[in-house]
């Protein structure tokens, strides 16, 4: 205790000698000797004929860029406060102790000017210039001081040259196979075929590993970007850069033949090693399995990629890695090709792939959890086992147990809170479309199918305990690389209210149409998923989710064409019959060079009831709030529409709920100091009843009052984005309210701190 004493103490007063004695940081820099302290600026002297691509300052700066002292690297800016450059300079080193401990975890040696070497770095400079085309150019330094002579930063002033453009491509010649087959790819290259381009040696380089990475995938393996050589000639065209391509006289023989592919043999290793070989000859390899182990054998041979006599290709190569870590078992996996030298003149790759067994169990945990300032709190966990490997296939059985528990805080009255949720979720997926085949195999992805079973207890204390099963068979599959389907051909779910109070009851009553949402029914679906997920370059996302499910259509149909009339049951029960629809559009732009994004998602929803059904059931029908939707304002504390209880009657949270969806948002996502990202957003949306009901009053659609309908908040959020995993809090602030809250004006919150909304959660909002 008594060590910590001292140490908080030597601390604090490190820091307050530092404070007031900042101008001492320099005492023991040399007389002839001056302390960096940063970069002035990059000032770039062009004529208006010259443009500098932004791009290409970024490159600069980024090169010779050098750290100060007090520089905090996560965060990207010098500190206030040289506490490591005043010990340097006043505090002594003793030999040993605790001082001498506390010295050397606190001091920093001063960085100087003669250590930048910004002679050395103008050079720099101008050889980047010369790269990107910009012949002749210079670049200079000058120290910019302020009140202290000892310490200064550093101007750098360049003035580039003009643009050398290419005037033209002299290509090799075509008297060989690969000769002719380069200069077709260099005609056909988007930077040699276009007309005039500026010189750069990047986009060269670029150029010519486009044209290997062809050769690769035609049979040339072991050809490689450095044997294509370019001479640039800027003598016979003064401003012009006359190109010739060659090959270098030091390619190897072997570089300059293609191969066909010869025998391939796949090494499949056990986890724990050891183990005895089984070799099994199949279609497309041979396999050489280490047993004992499970292992469906088929899926090696569809996760080959390789034809033994066909050309060799590095596609295949890489299509073979893709599908063998798709499946989820292995955890290593290489790939090797070496010439057949039982025949050299055959001119043969044979190929090796050695994977090795992942363990077969995998753990997770997802913890999340929601506040908002005077009303609603509660976490949430799921944590899930799965077994990837059930049948030897990649066949994934998975169990997940998810738990929330949920409170109201800051009221005097009685909660429908301090409740909780608990459901258990198994499925069994397999890395195929079982029967019916209607979807040939992807080169993307692969293709699942998945059986899940689901038993789910919400209990409201004060209200009900509810019970939901369900049981579902799910096809998913992608075609194109930015396109995914699912569906589910069947899903069945029962709800059941096993336990209701009196105040439930009374609520029921009251409202005849949430009392129907309510009753104890079947839900038999099919359900269809579309997703285009794409990037267009590296500044532009786009994600659209469009989703439709219908509900007691087939059923209905079979009823009636057996001659059954009025209300139609299975197993004895009622079930529902509706029609859904849901979509949901996202685009992300990057703004500027870093890392800054403006997020912008609309989503829209319907729900309709029919036949057999007048109410879509309750846990079908749409609510806005929370975490992921409108963040002012908690889950279902708004709708549908401008509707509201009136003060005194019963809690209207079991009323917040529509047939009618829409929601707005926008979103700018901005980096702070390494993992930690900042946000500022704004949202917007609320839910409708497409059918009157006169026990809530205003929350019928109505296209002129839509607007005035639609809840408003903006707010601030943080995200520590750790990898995969991204934890985010997000402290909403409400704007408009679409009910009377009893103030006039658009901005008509009760108060400013009525109006806050905190939430904590996994994962971006969208």
């Amino acid at each position: 205790m008594n060590r910590v004493r001292i140490y908080l103490t030597l601390s604090i007063g490190i820091i307050a000698a530092a404070l007031v004695s900042s101008c001492s940081t320099t005492r023991r820099i040399p007389a002839d000797e001056i302390l960096y302290t940063g970069i002035k600026s990059f000032k770039v002297s062009a004529p208006d004929s010259v443009r500098i691509p932004s791009g290409m300052i970024s490159t600069i700066k980024s090169q010779v860029n050098v750290a100060p002292n007090n520089y905090w690297k996560l965060v990207g800016w010098r500190y206030p406060f040289p506490l490591g450059l005043w010990v340097y300079n006043n505090w002594p080193n003793p030999p040993k102790g605790f001082r001498h401990w506390l010295y050397e975890k606190l001091v920093e040696e001063p960085v100087l000017v003669s250590d930048v070497r910004p002679e050395v770095r103008t050079h720099m400079i101008e050889q980047i210039l010369d790269n990107n085309g910009y012949f002749r150019g210079t670049a200079t330094y000058s120290l910019v001081q302020g009140k202290n002579p000892k310490k200064a930063k550093i101007l750098y002033d360049i003035t580039p040259g003009p643009a050398y453009p290419i005037s033209g491509v002299q290509l090799l010649p075509d008297s060989t196979v690969l000769g002719a087959l380069i200069d077709s790819l260099a005609l056909s290259d988007s930077y040699l075929k276009s007309e005039r381009p500026r010189y750069s040696t990047d986009s060269l380089s670029i150029a010519r590993t486009r044209i290997t990475n062809a050769l690769r995938n035609r049979g040339y393996y072991f050809f490689r970007p450095e044997f294509i050589e370019y001479l640039a000639d800027s003598i016979a065209k003064p401003g012009e850069i006359e190109l010739k391509m060659m090959l270098a006289s030091n390619v190897p023989k072997i570089a300059l033949q293609p191969y066909t592919t010869g025998k391939v043999t796949v090494h499949v290793a056990r986890n724990q090693g050891g183990g005895e070989p089984d070799t099994v000859e199949m279609a497309r390899a041979t396999l050489i399995q280490m047993m004992p182990s499970k292992l469906r054998r088929k899926i090696i041979d569809e996760c080959v990629s390789f034809r033994p006599g066909r050309r060799f290709a590095v596609r295949s190569m890489d299509r073979t890695q893709s599908n063998f870590a798709r499946l989820g078992i292995f955890n290593n996996i290489d790939i090797n090709a070496v010439p057949d030298t039982s025949d050299m003149a055959a001119r043969r790759l044979n190929v090796d792939i050695y994977a090795t067994f992942d363990e077969p169990l995998e753990t997770s945990l997802e913890v999340n959890a929601s506040s908002k300032s005077n009303s609603y709190i509660g976490p949430g966990m799921t944590f899930g086992v799965t077994n990837k490997n059930m049948f030897g296939g990649g066949e994934q059985l998975s169990v997940k147990l998810t738990g929330t528990y949920e409170w109201q805080t800051g009221s005097g009255r009685r909660s429908i809170f301090n409740s909780y949720e608990i459901g258990l979720t198994g499925s069994l997926a397999f890395p195929r479309l079982l029967a019916p085949r209607f979807v040939p195999r992807s080169r993307y992805d692969l293709n699942w199918t998945r059986f899940q079973l689901n038993a789910d207890l919400l209990n409201r204390p004060h209200y009900f305990k509810m019970a939901q099963f369900n049981a579902s068979i799910n096809y998913d599959w992608r075609l194109r690389r930015h396109v995914s389907n699912t569906l589910t051909l069947f899903k069945l779910t029962y709800t059941n209210l096993l336990h209701t109070t009196h105040d439930f009851d009374s609520i029921m009553t009251a409202n005849p149409a949430v009392a129907q949402s309510f009753k104890s029914q079947f839900i038999p679906q099919m359900i269809y998923t579309y997703v285009y997920d794409r990037a267009f370059g590296r500044d532009n996302t786009l994600n659209w989710q469009f989703s439709v499910q219908e509900a007691g259509n087939i059923f209905w149909a079979i009823y009636q064409a057996c001659g059954k009339k009025g209300e139609k049951e299975l197993f004895g029960t009622p079930f529902s019959q509706f029609v859904k629809g849901q979509t949901q559009l996202v685009w992300g732009r990057r703004l500027g060079m870093g890392d800054h994004w403006l997020v912008s998602r609309v989503a829209v929803g319907a729900a309709h009831a029919y036949g057999n059904s007048s109410q879509v059931p309750y846990s079908e029908q749409f609510y806005v709030g929370g975490a992921n939707s409108i963040r002012a304002f908690t889950v279902r504390s708004i709708g549908p529409g401008s509707y509201r209880a009136a003060p005194g009657q019963s809690d209207d949270y079991f009323d917040r709920t529509g047939t009618f969806k829409f929601e707005a948002n926008v979103e700018y996502r901005f980096p702070i100091a390494g993992p930690l990202h900042g946000a500022l957003f704004l949202d917007s949306g609320n839910v409708w009843l497409l059918k009157d009901d006169p026990m809530r009053p205003g929350g019928t659609l109505r296209g002129k009052s839509f607007l005035r309908d639609l809840a408003l908040g903006t707010g601030v959020g943080l995200r520590l984005d750790i990898s995969m995993l991204v934890i985010r809090g997000d402290l909403g602030i409400g704007i408009h309210a679409p009910y009377d809250t009893g103030k006039r004006g658009y901005y008509n919150m009760k108060s400013f701190g009525n109006s806050l909304a905190f939430h904590l959660a996994i994962g971006y909002p969208f």
